[in-house]
């Protein structure tokens, strides 16, 4: 008999809480990732008001400096601590793999001078339409099509870009370039870097409406990722016929692997919230396991170092955190973590190599309080255990510390 019969995993895409061990071995801009700290500098320099994670105990998770705005609690409502990464990356797919039991040992590939002309002449001939050099590099995903919009819309060229990530990312003005054909387009690169030299972990579709100098990009984008290259949690889990509810995101990063119910895009992080409470709510869903991934955190305010932006992200999380509390039942187990970090305080707009948090709420519990610091595996095999499954490649449950 399950524990607790509904799991629900919500991650804080790039909520990082502090630079983890190994962070000087990896870098941005140039720079180590030692001294990065997402919630901390973002409570130093602007302040962070979040009175309901602070409830549960996101200011006594252990800090060799404390956050400078959230309190300890005394008596938190419920367990916290930080957890580090193993795996060699510190991109969405290797945090959230890692999260669901995978250890990571080959980083999937990055093209800081942009792509090989390889793969650009490959997906011309394909598509028919030329590509603009210029824009193939390491770039900001607004700043690409303010740069090279204007260009498209009158040539019809592609916007083929990359980031810090292990992505192909290919902008097109919807009005200029359809989404069927832009998502065929992707199609197709998706299925020319499936490995070395390419190896990538997503293919990303970044459609965008408006007129010069007023462009937005639009909620049709997709993710085509790869698929897990060993089962996960989520695996396990639709294996034994336990449901698997996916919102956001997470249906594209595990290439709908372990996946039985996708809940859909989310438009923002308050539509990711409203689609959850509404899974919650769903009277066929009475045991089983939900994983969400909000990304406004990382996609609006992290890669562009919006301090303000992102501070202002997470009160709104928090102000709606009672909702999601208020669907759960007695023997529901809320969890709240990320994937990796993404300070705005920081050099670059790359990620960076951080703990994650990890806070624990149920009804249930009789008592609180601090568990020892673990590894995001730890958060899978705590899943599998409690639903009887196997766990996956790696992992320690924590779930006799839940109670």
């Amino acid at each position: 008999m399950s524990k607790f019969k509904r799991m629900h995993l919500v991650v804080l895409d790039s909520v990082g809480i502090g630079a983890a061990p190994d962070a000087n071995n990896f870098v941005n801009a140039g720079v180590p990732d030692g001294a990065s700290d997402t919630l901390g500098h973002i409570s130093k320099t602007v302040g962070l008001n979040v009175p309901n994670m602070a409830k549960i105990g996101l200011g006594n998770i252990p800090r060799e400096v404390p956050l400078k705005t959230v309190p300890a609690e005394s008596n938190p409502t419920g367990y916290a601590t930080k957890l580090q990464e193993v795996s060699l990356g510190k991109d969405t797919m290797t945090g959230h793999w890692e999260i669901m039991g995978l250890n990571i040992t080959e980083p999937f590939d990055t093209f800081w001078n942009g792509f090989p002309e390889e793969i650009l002449t490959k997906i011309e001939e394909f598509s028919g339409r030329k590509v603009i050099r210029e824009a193939n590099k390491p770039y900001s995903g607004t700043a690409v099509i303010d740069d090279f919009g204007p260009r498209q819309m009158e040539t019809g060229e592609l916007i083929i870009y990359t980031s810090a990530d292990p992505v192909l990312q290919i902008a097109a003005h919807e009005d200029i370039i359809p989404l069927d054909e832009l998502y065929r387009i992707c199609e197709y690169a998706r299925s020319i870097t499936l490995e070395r030299p390419a190896l990538l972990g997503r293919i990303i579709a970044r459609p965008y409406v408006g007129e010069p100098g007023n462009f937005t990009r639009t909620a049709n984008r997709r993710d085509l990722a790869v698929s897990p290259f060993a089962p996960t949690v989520l695996d396990k889990l639709n294996e034994a016929g336990i449901d698997t509810y996916a919102v956001g995101k997470i249906n594209d990063i595990f290439n709908g692997a372990g996946i039985n119910h996708d809940m859909g895009h989310n438009k923002s992080n308050s539509h990711g919230m409203d689609t959850l409470i509404k899974t919650m709510g769903l009277p066929e869903f009475q045991e089983g396991f939900s994983f969400t991934n909000l990304v406004d955190f990382d996609a609006l305010y992290g890669h562009r170092r919006n301090a303000h932006g992102y501070r202002d992200c997470l009160h709104e999380f928090d102000e709606r955190l009672p909702e999601i509390i208020a669907a759960m039942r007695e023997d529901d187990l809320l969890m709240i973590t990320a994937d990796h970090g993404n300070d705005p305080t920081y050099a670059g707009t790359d990620h960076t190599r951080e703990y994650i948090p990890f806070l624990a709420y149920s009804p249930s519990f009789k008592d609180t309080g601090v568990i020892p610091v673990g590894h995001f595996s730890d958060i899978s095999a705590t899943i599998a255990e409690n639903f009887g499954v196997e766990k996956a490649m790696i992992g320690e449950s924590f779930l006799d510390k839940l109670n």
